[in-house]
């Protein structure tokens, strides 16, 4: 329900119900403390009618104001049935019998309350399915060792680029833009307009570059933003999809800084789902065109020039099933889901976690004490690495005092890289997710993110490979990718007779 629209006089206001396939609407009526509305007296279309194999119904005192706010066509109520904006309590009826009710506090202006979850949410925000696709190949990599990489799909390009991130600065990646405009591809940009310490100097020239040839340039925020953070980081090049953790600048996807994972995946049910969270999130009132979004806050650059050497190619890789989640609207209890049923390991690569009772560190420490053998390798990185080393020492008496087969550590790239700022984990050896999605839950509830979760010993097995030597420290004294994966499933069968892992700072 929406009680509080952003709009003089509350116009707008809509109640949306789910109706079970030829359910007779005539029959029923909506009411709060002050009046009963039948949904037959709504003027001369009749009652409301259901989808043919039920569904959504909309309902508005306004309908055709309210269309213009929702993607579902809106029946008109009687006026009579307004909405308080301080809190009420809204029953359904049938005959005299109360079949459901809802009772909200005040109401947030511009939100709507889903009342499955009980929580408000800004108005037009997404409610995606998970996306599943099945087997296929996919190809992993990770940064900085692939510099190229993300600029040889860019490039390979013949028909559409559909580019979203929170941050875009790079002149390689606006280079490879503007030339596949200029060949007839398709190309259009969606980024967060407003990110954390303000758009750099380098980024704004960046989108200023690519809206004076003419490409379609939004930047999601405004008074009506969805979410507090565009902060996924995905493409959709033709007819693959390329996720990964960074940011299309160069410490990230230009391989100048920061230890990074990525996926390119040709399924079809997986690109399609892009596409349409593409869309979504461009085609509403929170997604500025560049050249008239006037909250522009600039800052100086950071530059990036670090060069590291390539321990780890790109490879071609199987997997059994890739799931695509994206936040709010359903990863948290995928993410949660999987630490739920791991059996054996779960291994953890974030910049940070958010508090010691998120949720998905919650359910990281009920794994471990189920016997679940548990790695957290947390950035150094000058802006985190206080707040990681109490969360390490905090987690440090949990594995102590529960005796937990739990350990941490802070990263120590050592010339590979210059920080974590990869957001991964691996269960079992069999699935890794790796996508935007920090582990806060600012990032799981109020952001957009974008998270591939694949499913196969292979695809594990890369990230394995690469979260094992970043973990071990051994520098350049690596070893190659194919011997390393033969290392690894000697050290998981070596795991699963150990008592305990120790600990390590």
């Amino acid at each position: 329900m929406y009680p509080n629209p952003a709009a003089h006089g509350d116009d707008g206001e809509f109640v949306r119900l789910w109706v079970p396939p030829e359910a007779d609407l005539g029959a029923y009526a909506l009411a709060d403390d002050r009046v009963r509305v039948p949904l037959a007296t709504n003027g001369s279309e009749g009652p409301p009618q259901p989808p043919p194999g039920g569904g959504y119904v909309t309902l508005s005192t306004q309908p055709n104001l309210t269309a213009t706010l929702t993607d579902r066509r809106p029946s008109g109520i009687d006026d009579r049935l307004q909405l308080a904006n301080g809190g009420d309590q809204l029953r359904l009826l049938r005959g005299g019998t109360v079949v459901d009710e809802v009772t909200y506090d005040r109401a947030p202006e511009g939100e709507v309350y889903n009342a499955t979850t009980g929580r408000w949410q800004p108005l037009a925000a997404t409610d995606r399915p998970v996306v599943t696709a099945g087997n296929a190949t996919v190809e992993a990599f990770v940064l900085p060792d692939e510099p190229d990489r993300t600029l040889e799909v860019l490039r390979s390009a013949e028909r559409r680029i559909l580019l979203a991130g929170y941050t875009l600065s790079s002149q390689r990646v606006v280079d490879a833009l503007l030339a596949a405009d200029r060949r007839g591809v398709s190309v259009e940009v969606l980024v967060e307009g407003s990110p954390v310490g303000g758009l750099s100097e380098t980024a704004a020239a960046a989108l200023d570059e690519l809206a004076a040839a003419g490409i379609p340039v939004r930047v999601s925020g405004g008074e009506r933003a969805r979410y507090r953070y565009h902060h996924a980081k995905y493409a959709v090049v033709d007819d693959r999809a390329l996720v990964t953790t960074e940011n299309w600048k160069p410490s990230g996807v230009g391989g100048r800084s920061s230890r990074g994972w990525a996926v390119l995946t040709p399924q079809d049910r997986i690109v399609s789902g892009l596409v349409k969270t593409f869309r979504a999130d461009a085609g509403w009132v929170d997604a500025i065109p560049w050249t008239e979004y006037e909250s522009r806050t600039v800052v100086e650059d950071e530059p990036a020039s670090g060069e590291y050497p390539t321990a780890f190619d790109a490879r071609s890789v199987p997997v059994e099933r890739t799931r695509l989640l994206v936040t709010p609207d359903n990863a948290e209890g995928e993410l949660i889901g999987l630490l739920d049923g791991a059996e054996e390991s779960i291994a953890i690569k974030q910049v940070r976690i958010g508090s010691r009772d998120f949720r998905l560190l919650e359910a990281t420490l009920d794994a471990a004490e189920r016997g679940v053998q548990v790695r957290i390798l947390l950035s150094s990185a000058w802006y985190v690495r206080d707040e990681n080393e109490q969360l390490a020492a905090w987690l440090r008496e949990q594995a102590e005092t529960g005796d937990l087969p739990l350990s941490v550590r802070l990263a120590d790239p050592d010339g590979d890289f210059q920080k974590i700022h990869a957001k991964g984990v691996i269960v079992d050896g069999e699935t890794v997710a790796v996508g935007s999605a920090n582990w806060n839950a600012n990032s799981l509830q109020e952001n957009r993110e974008v998270v591939l979760m694949l499913e196969g010993e292979a695809i594990a097995g890369y990230f394995s490979a690469v979260f094992d030597a970043d973990w071990d420290d051994r520098g350049g004294q690596r070893l190659p990718l194919g011997l390393a994966l033969a290392v690894l499933a000697g050290a998981v069968l070596a795991v699963l007779v150990a008592a305990r892992l120790t600990f390590e700072g």
